[in-house]
């Protein structure tokens, strides 16, 4: 059996364990450069506020005190995630991160009653143990787990647990129950077409023939008929395939045609991905970068460019990768733009352990292959010990217009000495 861990609104979750007060409040999390709304409490959601709302429409209500609309903080919600992995783990060895708030977890070897029983101590411990919410959906593939989790979350009376077996009644009738577009993979324009030919519920989709999903729609779909049935088509690995390129960007804090800072901006873009490409174990043959300029600001310039540079051969280092960056960053840049945002892709990737030169690619020696690979590692073990960005190429300038713009950021509370919670004893 697989379970799913979802954490209930993740990352104002962790904002609420540092700050009890939150607690019942209608609290938001912004995106970078605190543009729009990614993350709500229950209770915005309950006064019509949605995903994707523009904090600058909310800002009477934060003015008036009856929202509070907080900068993302990535460094606390990275941590917290760990914390709950860790819980996770003393509860099954077979744990696999899906996204930083949803994790899969085996269970084997459990009769069903004792697999309702595991599945709610754990439900208890990762709140008791780290403070974060959750709801457990177990089923016997992914797909019904997921499924089965969304029940937990929805109907009060699982109680955030929900245990399904494949074609019982209760199964039968929750598919029934819930909408095509609640199913994982089962997007909005997918759910229009499948209403075509009749499919209107999970439990249809079920019921459908394999051969004829995959003949009219994709394999993809053809397995998640197949896992609703409770046949296994998806493995935990599925989720861990190296991505094809890595793309590093960000929105500036504000338009800015300075050269020196959209160079330091590009560096640190560079760096991440250079990071990235390592930690998956693949090379690139090609760095990429762009510019844009404010599509909405009629009343400027546009200019949106991008070029991108051949490596001279396959890398992960990031001193390479970072010469390639500001090559094509000084072919692209122009002084009379006022740049909005700015990027680096990695491009044509390939596995480290399967290098294979070209005619056309410059040989690297072993000695300086090896002096590289030790220290880009050094690198990475002290940025991943001590805190991202300890060990960097170059220094970013302090107020840069490049850097991100988050007004209402809390402290990192689990990662910082200098920022530890502070209890006062009466």
């Amino acid at each position: 059996m697989i379970g799913l861990v979802d954490c209930n609104s993740f990352y104002v979750s962790c904002e609420r364990v540092f700050q009890p007060r939150l607690r019942g409040l209608p609290v938001g999390v912004m995106s970078n450069n605190d543009g729009c709304v990614i993350a709500l409490s229950p209770e915005l959601k309950a006064i019509g506020i949605t995903m994707g709302t523009p904090a600058f429409e909310l800002q009477h209500l934060v003015r008036r005190g009856q929202i509070r609309l907080l900068s993302s903080n990535y460094e606390l919600y990275g941590d917290m995630s760990a914390r709950v992995q860790a819980v996770l783990e003393e509860f099954s060895a077979g744990v696999e991160p899906y996204s930083i708030d949803e994790m899969f977890v085996r269970f084997g070897g459990f009769t069903p009653d004792q697999l309702l029983e595991h599945a709610r101590q754990l439900h208890v411990r990762v709140r008791q143990y780290t403070g974060i919410p959750v709801c457990v959906g177990v089923a016997p593939t992914h797909t019904l787990a997921k499924f089965a989790n969304r029940a937990a979350k929805k109907i009060p009376a699982y109680r955030g647990v929900c245990v399904l077996q494949a074609g019982t009644a209760e199964t039968k009738a929750l598919l029934q129950r819930f909408e095509l577009g609640d199913l994982w993979g089962v997007g909005r324009r997918l759910v229009e077409r499948l209403a075509v030919i009749g499919i209107r519920t999970g439990w249809d989709l079920a019921q459908a023939d394999p051969k004829r999903i995959r003949r009219q729609f994709s394999v993809t779909l053809e397995r998640t008929a197949l896992e609703l049935r409770g046949i296994s088509c998806i493995e935990m690995n599925d989720f861990h395939e190296p991505r094809q390129r890595i793309m590093t960007s960000r929105s500036f804090g504000k338009l800015t045609n300075n050269l020196g800072e959209i160079r330091e901006a590009m560096r640190q873009h560079g760096q991440r991905g250079a990071e990235k490409l390592r930690s998956q174990g693949s090379l690139a043959r090609a760095v990429l970068v762009f510019l844009k300029t404010n599509p909405f600001r009629e009343d400027l310039p546009q200019y949106s460019p991008s070029v991108a540079v051949e490596l001279p051969r396959p890398t992960d280092d990031s001193r390479e990768i970072l010469r390639a960056a500001g090559q094509a960053l000084e072919r692209i840049y122009r002084p009379h733009y006022l740049y909005q945002k700015g990027g680096v892709m990695l491009l044509d990737l390939i596995d480290a352990d399967r290098q294979q030169l070209s005619l056309l690619d410059t040989p690297q020696s072993d000695a300086d292959r090896q002096r590289s690979a030790k220290l880009m590692g050094v690198m990475d073990e002290l940025n991943q010990r001590m805190g991202r960005g300890t060990v960097k190429l170059g220094t970013p300038s302090p107020g840069a217009a490049w850097h991100l713009r988050c007004a209402n950021l809390t402290q990192r509370y689990s990662t910082r000495w200098d920022e530890l919670p502070v209890a006062n004893a009466r």
